[in-house]
């Protein structure tokens, strides 16, 4: 017998995140938490590794592409991400290739491919894409944090980060503390957005 005076205990939901970082799923799984999330049930998150097809486009859609790809791959609800920095001077370039651009221009290479305008601003955009499964809608989420582009600055050993100066520090991405960090960062943002959607479709998961 339940006593009818304990409370019932929510059961945690699941989902997974289609990439190869774990520490990713872990801070999506930190926000969804958090003390000030509106979502009933603990969310978990899990990552799951999968090689997409490398697909050329604007950054969301890349991200719906990738999606797409990933639910026919996979069972039950996923997200995933496509990661964008966008050079103002150069109109959004080099966008959601800035991987590709990262492993052959390294982090000096893309500070010089300003070298020629006085504008430096740039944008670091999340799009995170979310799907119940295979034939199911897909919805994106784009966070985006501005900033500047200045020469290296801090630890190296997160991508671009030591290039990325947000707007309104005076320290890159690779010199804040990983708490500042997650706090302002695109990606914070998207699952934030992410996290209020989901608050009504638990039930889906």
């Amino acid at each position: 017998l339940i006593c009818p005076c304990i409370p019932k205990i929510m059961s945690a939901k699941k989902l997974t995140f289609i990439t190869g970082n774990p520490n990713k799923a872990k801070e999506c799984s930190a926000i969804f938490n958090e003390k000030s999330s509106k979502l009933p049930n603990a969310l978990n998150v899990y990552n799951y590794d999968i090689d997409l097809e490398e697909i050329q486009g604007t950054p969301y859609e890349v991200a719906y592409a990738k999606c797409k790809l990933a639910a026919e791959n996979t069972k039950g609800p996923i997200i995933i991400e496509d990661v964008s920095l966008c050079f103002n001077a150069l109109g959004g370039m080099p966008g959601p290739y800035i991987k590709w651009f990262l492993k052959t221009a390294k982090n000096k290479g893309l500070v010089a491919m300003l070298d020629a305008y006085k504008d430096k601003s740039a944008v670091a955009m999340c799009c995170m894409a979310f799907t119940e499964g295979k034939g199911k809608k897909i919805t994106v989420f784009e966070g985006k944090t501005k900033g500047t582009i200045v020469p290296a600055r801090g630890k190296n050993d997160f991508g671009w980060d030591p290039i990325f100066q947000p707007e309104g520090y005076k320290e890159t991405y690779a010199e804040l503390d990983d708490d500042i960090k997650n706090k302002i960062s695109h990606r914070r943002q998207a699952v934030e957005m992410l996290r209020d959607f989901l608050a009504d479709k638990m039930d889906v998961l």
